[in-house]
């Protein structure tokens, strides 16, 4: 070999990629050059353009970074999605809310005669403020990784390459990511007249009181969450389900026992019942009932009015925000529900377009977009061919009262995997040591779904005190593909909760 040849096959390959991509950066930065120095047509180019600031996008705009690309975010609202705006108040609002059950207990604990005045708009102002600060984070975050922020409306144009438009100018990248998000589905007036009447999640958090009287429609994880913050901070509150039980999409034991749950805590559930009209009068709202009984193929519908509600919540699922992206005239495709399809590896159908986060519609969670987000950028500018998120096992808590833990298989899912026969459950109840000395009680549930001949745990779920916290562990262990000989083999923790679930027989 020449010397130059030698000394080229020393440079460490680190120092090569380096280079690379110093020479990457150098040529993105000439196209852009190119692009703004142009006519009224002029396109701006980057490495790697997002759509959408939340959480996914967010993630993956800074991991492609931090690997080298130039990057740049679109967002027509403050930046953090919808993580930021909704994710993280609900818990503000959850911690509020276990605050007043504490009071509840504090004479049980020997606190005698303690009470405390609930100031909802202090922990409002607090709780906005902390967004606040979280959305200039998230801003000062794109500054020191050098990520261009455009403020405004992005739309797909018509030009050969994929190509988007926001206020007027245009912008493209050889890899388009779109992290769009969702939105709280609302009902229409022709629907159910007067739904306009209610609000959705997003109405709850400009909420300057806290509502006397409370109407929840929905079943899932939000009607759910919202439910006990209510309540628990003293207001009289109804949940409105279509069908027998919450959180239908769990493991039947979870649906179960939080859908007694609810109704211990003094919620007023009402099952196989819809609203079918809203009204205003003087003193609040007048929400029209209807009730059928399922198991009655003759029953009649009944009607039942809930008169003075101060607050209507709609909490009945959430669509993606696509429309009005033009994606169509790129090829992109929808499902039925709106949702873009992707495959594994987050490509959509057309070629350099991707999507992550809820605007997929699969598992609608935070750290599932940002870790798809950061995945994504590793294969597209590290040349990690096989970076992809796992969809299996994702850990899911429901801040519900008392919280639900949740990673893996349902026992039916299980069932249908794996065959009946080769499918075996754990499940224990008890009343946690925290309530042992109370007059308020809550019971703890688990369930270990375990299969193959060497009872591989390939589901597990919980409610009780503590389990949003006890769950991050022992989804480590699920995805490791633990069985329920190492569970037995692990020495348990005495006295907790956690125990339980590596005493189960």
């Amino acid at each position: 070999f020449s010397a130059a040849a030698t000394t080229l096959i020393l440079i460490p390959l680190a120092r090569l990629r380096a280079s690379f991509l110093t020479l990457g950066r150098s040529l993105s930065s000439s196209r852009r050059l190119f692009g703004r120095s142009m006519a009224s047509e002029s396109v701006t180019r980057f490495d790697f353009l997002v759509i959408g600031g939340g959480s996914g996008g967010l993630a993956g705009a800074r991991r492609a970074a931090e690997l080298g690309a130039t990057a740049a975010v679109i967002e027509s609202h403050k930046l953090g999605g919808t993580c930021v705006s909704k994710n993280r108040p609900a818990p503000v609002m959850w911690n509020t809310s276990t605050h007043a059950e504490y009071l509840h207990d504090h004479e049980d604990y020997g606190f005698e005669e303690a009470k405390a005045h609930f100031n909802w708009q202090l922990i409002k102002r607090k709780r906005d403020a902390y967004v606040s600060r979280l959305n200039q984070i998230y801003l000062n975050n794109l500054d020191k990784a050098k990520i261009e922020s455009i403020h405004g409306y992005a739309r797909f144009t018509d030009d050969p390459e994929p190509t988007v438009e926001v206020n007027g100018k245009k912008y493209t990248a050889l890899h388009i990511l779109i992290a769009t998000g969702g939105h709280p589905s609302t009902v229409s007036e022709n629907d159910v007249p007067g739904a306009s009447l209610g609000i959705i999640s997003d109405g709850f958090f400009e909420l300057e009181s806290c509502p006397k009287r409370s109407v929840i429609a929905g079943a899932g994880y939000i009607a759910v969450e919202m439910a006990g913050i209510l309540s628990t901070l003293g207001s009289k509150t109804s949940i409105i389900i279509r069908q027998g039980g919450v959180l239908r999409n769990f493991d039947a034991l979870i649906s179960s026992n939080c859908t007694k749950e609810l109704q211990n805590h003094g919620i007023d559930l009402r099952k196989n019942t819809q609203v079918r009209s809203v009204q205003k009068t003087d003193k609040g709202l007048s929400v029209t009932l209807v009730t059928i009984d399922p198991d009655d193929k003759d029953a009649q519908e009944k009607y039942n009015t809930i008169h003075e509600v101060d607050c209507l919540l709609w909490a009945i699922g959430r669509e993606p925000n696509t429309s009005g992206l033009n994606l169509s005239s790129i090829g992109v495709k929808l499902d039925e529900k709106g949702h873009i399809v992707v495959d594994e590896f987050q490509n959509t159908t057309r070629a350099g377009v991707y999507a992550v986060g809820d605007v997929c519609g699969r598992a609608l969670l935070t750290p599932v977009a940002i870790a798809a987000g950061r995945k994504l950028a590793h294969r597209l500018f590290e040349g990690k061919a096989d970076s992809k998120i796992n969809y299996n096992n994702i850990p899911t808590v429901v801040f519900s009262h008392p919280p639900i833990g949740t990673v893996g298989l349902t026992e039916d899912e299980a069932i249908k995997t794996w065959g009946k026969d080769n499918v075996k459950v754990y499940t224990t109840s008890f009343t946690p040591m925290y309530y042992a000395i109370t007059t308020r009680k809550s019971q703890c549930i688990m369930k270990l779904v375990c299969a193959g001949q060497n009872e591989k745990v390939v589901g597990l779920h919980m409610q009780g005190f503590g389990c949003d916290e006890m769950l991050q562990g022992f989804a480590v262990a699920v995805n490791m593909g633990a069985t329920k000989e190492d569970f037995d083999r692990t020495i348990a923790i005495h006295p907790t909760s956690s125990e339980e679930l590596v005493t189960l027989r």
